[in-house]
C-alpha cells in the first residue's frame, strides 16, 4: 500500500500462503499488501529499506552542561549517580532539565565511565585441583519458616563443600557461628566422607581466626583461634580465609548455597509440611536432599575420595568444656542458661562438655547428666531447662515453696499443666492450690502418664457439668502403680512318682534317719 513500508513478517507471510498453494491475489491480501507489490517479490525487485540511522534525530539536551558542569563533576567524583547530577541540573537551571532527560543522562554517564571511568576490579576463574579444597560457611533459609511442634525453629545451616567435585554435607544448627558449631559440622563432613582434603577455608570466622579488635573478649577469640589450630593440625588441614569483606573469594561455596537451599525449598513443597516432630527428624530430612544432590555428581566423588588424606584413629574435641558447681538450688549455669539436675548432684563440682546442640556433665569420668542445649533468646533473656522429675521430691517436702518460685513455669512439663494451675489458683485456697499441683506433679513422675493425667484433670475442670475439682485420692487410685496387674508366676509341681524312688532308695538298706 502506498505510504507504508512491506515488513519482513508480512513478506514471510506472503510467502507461506504462496507455497501452500494460494494465488497472487489471495496471498497479497492476507499479507496487507498489493497484488504489484507481492509479484516485486517473487521476482526478487522488491527490497525493504536496510539503510541505519546515523546520527541524532533531535538536538542533545545536555550539550550546554556536559562539558562544563557534569563532566568535571564525574572527574572529581567518579560514583556520583544520574540522578544526583540532575538533581544538580534542576537545582541550577530551573525549568531547563524535566526528568525525562534522566534516561539520556544515564547512558552518557555510562558510556563515560567504559572510556574514562576509574577501572573496575576483575573476577579470576580459578582451577581447583582434586582433593586439594574444602569450604566451610554457615546460610540461612530465607523467606521459609521451619516448625518445631507448630513453633517456629530459628537456626542456621552449617555447608561443608569440596571444591572439585562439589560433594556437600549440611548440619541444623541452633545457636550462632561458633567453634562448637564449626567444628561438630566439619567432623562430622570429614568422617562420612571418608577422608580430609589438603587444605580448608572459611570466611572470617570469629570463631576460627583472630578479628584484631582489642576488647574484654580478646582473650576469649584467641584461644578459640588456638582451638581452630590444634583441630586443622589433628586433620593435617591448612586453615585458610578470604580477605575480610570479600565473599566472591569463596565463591565455590557462596554460589552453591544457592543450588541446595532452591533444592530444600522444592522438597519442602513436595513434603507439603515445614513443621517437624524434632530437630533429629529436620536434619533427617536436610539429609536425604543432600545426598540426592550428592548422587548428581557420584562419580567426581568417587575420583576425589581416593586423593584425599586418611582421617585419624579418633576424632577431635569438638565441645566447650566448662567447671560448674552444683548450686543448693540443684541448678548449674551454662551459657546463660539454667539447668536443673537431680537432687543428689548438689554441691558436686562437674565437668561440663557444651556441644552445639546438647550438654553433658561429668562427676570425674562418669556421665551423670545430659540434656538437649537450649539458648538463651537475648541479653536480657535466660533460658531455663528444668525437669520436674527432678525436682518434685524437694517440692513435695515443702509445697508451698512452688508460688513464688523463680523457675515456677519452667517446672510445669506442658500447656495443660498450665491451665490447670491458672484455673486452681484463681479457685482454691492458695495452700491448697499448691499442695494440689505438687501432688498432681507427684502423681504424674511416678508412672508414664503425665499427658494422660494432665489431659484428664483439664479436661474435668472445663467441662461445664463438673462441679469440683477432681481429687487427689481419686486420681491417686486411678493412676497409683499399686493398682497395676501383679505379674502372674507359674510354679512347677514336680511329679509324684519322684516319691517312689525315695522309697526304692530305702529298700536298698540304706541308714534310717532317726526324728526325735
Amino acid at each position: 500500500m502506498p505510504g507504508k513500508h512491506i515488513t519482513k513478517q508480512q513478506v514471510n507471510l506472503y510467502m507461506n500462503r504462496r507455497l501452500e498453494g494460494a494465488g497472487q491475489v489471495i496471498s497479497a491480501a492476507r499479507s496487507g499488501m498489493s497484488e504489484r507489490t507481492g509479484r516485486r517479490i517473487e521476482k526478487g525487485d522488491h527490497q525493504r529499506n536496510h539503510k541505519k540511522r546515523s546520527g541524532r534525530t533531535r538536538k542533545d539536551p545536555l550539550e550546554a552542561v556536559w562539558e562544563s558542569e557534569l563532566r568535571p563533576k564525574l572527574e572529581a567524583e567518579p560514583l556520583l549517580t544520574p540522578m544526583t547530577l540532575l538533581e544538580v541540573l534542576q537545582k541550577a537551571h530551573p525549568r531547563l532539565y524535566p526528568d525525562t532527560i534522566l534516561r539520556t543522562l544515564q547512558r552518557r554517564i555510562k558510556e563515560w565511565k567504559a572510556l574514562y571511568g576509574p577501572e573496575k576490579e576483575l573476577i579470576f576463574l580459578q582451577d581447583h585441583p582434586v582433593g586439594i579444597q574444602g569450604l566451610s560457611d554457615f546460610t540461612t533459609l530465607k523467606g521459609v519458616v521451619v516448625t518445631i511442634q507448630d513453633e517456629v525453629f530459628n537456626h542456621l545451616l552449617y555447608h561443608f563443600r569440596l571444591a572439585f567435585s562439589s560433594w556437600s554435607y549440611m548440619k541444623v544448627t541452633c545457636g550462632g557461628e561458633s567453634y562448637t558449631a564449626l567444628t561438630a559440622g566439619l567432623q562430622e563432613a570429614l568422617w562420612r566422607l571418608g577422608g580430609s582434603p589438603l587444605e580448608h577455608r572459611t570466611d572470617h570466622l570469629s570463631a576460627a581466626f583472630k578479628n584484631h579488635k582489642k576488647d574484654k573478649r580478646q582473650q576469649a577469640r584467641k584461644e578459640l583461634t588456638e582451638r581452630y589450630e590444634e583441630f586443622c593440625r589433628h586433620y593435617n588441614i591448612k586453615p585458610t580465609h578470604n580477605n575480610l569483606g570479600e565473599a566472591h573469594e569463596n565463591g565455590s561455596i557462596e554460589g552453591p548455597h544457592g543450588h541446595l537451599k532452591r533444592r530444600i525449598k522444592q522438597a519442602l513443597l513436595l513434603r507439603g509440611s515445614n513443621d517437624f516432630n524434632s530437630v533429629v527428624e529436620y536434619q533427617g530430612f536436610i539429609e536425604e536432599v543432600v545426598v540426592q544432590h550428592n548422587r548428581r555428581n557420584a562419580k567426581a566423588v568417587d575420583f576425589e575420595r581416593q586423593h584425599l588424606q586418611a582421617l585419624p584413629p579418633h576424632k577431635a574435641t569438638d565441645f566447650d568444656e566448662v567447671t560448674v558447681k552444683v548450686a543448693s538450688s540443684g541448678t548449674i549455669q551454662i551459657k546463660r542458661v539454667t539447668y536443673a539436675l537431680p537432687s543428689r548432684l548438689k554441691g558436686e563440682r562437674l565437668r561440663a562438655h557444651v556441644y552445639d546442640d546438647k550438654i553433658e556433665c561429668y562427676l570425674g569420668s562418669t556421665l551423670v547428666f545430659i540434656s538437649e542445649r537450649q539458648y538463651s533468646k537475648d541479653n536480657n533473656h535466660r533460658a531455663r531447662v528444668i525437669d520436674y522429675h527432678y525436682v518434685i521430691d524437694s517440692l513435695r517436702k515443702k509445697p508451698q515453696a512452688f508460688r513464688y518460685c523463680r523457675y515456677r513455669e519452667d517446672i510445669l512439663p506442658s500447656g495443660d499443666y498450665r491451665l490447670i494451675w491458672k484455673y486452681i489458683d484463681e479457685h482454691m485456697d492458695p495452700r491448697d492450690a499448691c499442695k494440689y499441683i505438687v501432688s498432681l506433679l507427684e502423681l504424674a513422675a511416678s508412672g508414664n502418664h503425665e499427658e494422660t493425667l494432665g489431659s484428664i484433670v483439664l479436661e474435668s475442670l472445663t467441662n461445664p457439668a463438673q462441679t469440683a475439682v477432681p481429687k487427689i485420692t481419686d486420681l491417686q487410685q486411678k493412676f497409683s502403680l499399686c493398682n497395676t496387674q501383679k505379674p502372674h508366676i507359674e510354679v512347677l509341681q514336680h511329679k509324684i512318682e519322684g516319691y517312689n524312688v525315695l522309697l526304692s532308695k530305702k529298700k536298698q538298706n540304706l541308714p534310717e534317719v532317726c526324728y526325735a
